[in-house]
């Protein structure tokens, strides 16, 4: 109980995550074969799905966007300001996560990479943009991988020649797919920014006390 306690916001997260994958996966595969039925063709199992571009294609190209709007959020904040917003750091004050570290790193209680030194703590320093902008990267070329795939069905059906990954990749149509996704991702952020200034959610790390000046920063 201690661990579900420690980890439930995590662990609902994940949850919800997986029931809506695999809604998405049996809702995609209805509508494949009902697409399918319409043109005269033949309908696949449940399992064959998973080997249709298409499904991976939508995967990919939504977990491209979130990753990159979480990246450059992250980034973002380290340079940029919004006055009043709790998602921004002060403009006026020195923040914690900008202090430099202490000489003395020996305490137990600190990360092992901050006790290490040397690279292991350079790359520390900068591993969450780096580790969300990985997860970005893998999933642009994912997306284009089954994407192409994808896109071949519909070329074979029409009699037309298959196209590698890369040409794929520098056609209108994936980037359509991923732009669709990048401006709602970032509006979504810019949203949240924005409203955080004015509206409040008792309870909630994401915005000020309900008491607290507009003008000021929520995480202060």
């Amino acid at each position: 109980m201690k661990f579900l306690n420690s980890n439930c916001l995590s662990l609902v997260l994940l949850a919800v995550f997986a029931v809506s994958l695999a809604g998405q996966y049996l809702a995609g595969w209805v509508n494949h074969n009902n697409d399918q039925r319409q043109h005269g063709k033949p309908t696949i199992e449940l399992l064959e799905y998973a080997l249709e571009g298409d499904f991976a294609e939508a995967v990919f190209e939504n977990w491209e966007s979130e990753f990159l709007q979480m990246s450059a959020f992250v980034i973002l904040t380290v340079f940029l300001f919004q006055k009043g917003s709790s998602e921004s750091k002060r403009i006026d004050a020195e923040e914690r996560v900008n202090r430099i570290l202490p000489e003395s790193r020996t305490d137990p209680t600190m990360p092992w990479p901050v006790r290490k030194g040397g690279w292991v703590l350079s790359v520390y320093k900068y591993s969450l943009s780096l580790s969300l902008l990985l997860l970005f990267l893998i999933s642009f070329f994912l997306h284009g991988i089954s994407g192409a795939a994808a896109y071949n069905g519909e070329q074979a059906e029409h009699g037309e020649r298959a196209v590698s990954a890369a040409e794929y990749m520098m056609t209108s149509r994936f980037w359509f797919e991923s732009l669709q996704n990048w401006q709602s991702e970032f509006l979504s952020i810019a949203v949240m920014v924005i409203f955080s200034i004015y509206l409040r959610q008792i309870g909630s790390p994401e915005s000020k006390p309900v008491d607290t000046p507009h003008s000021e920063t929520g995480s202060h």
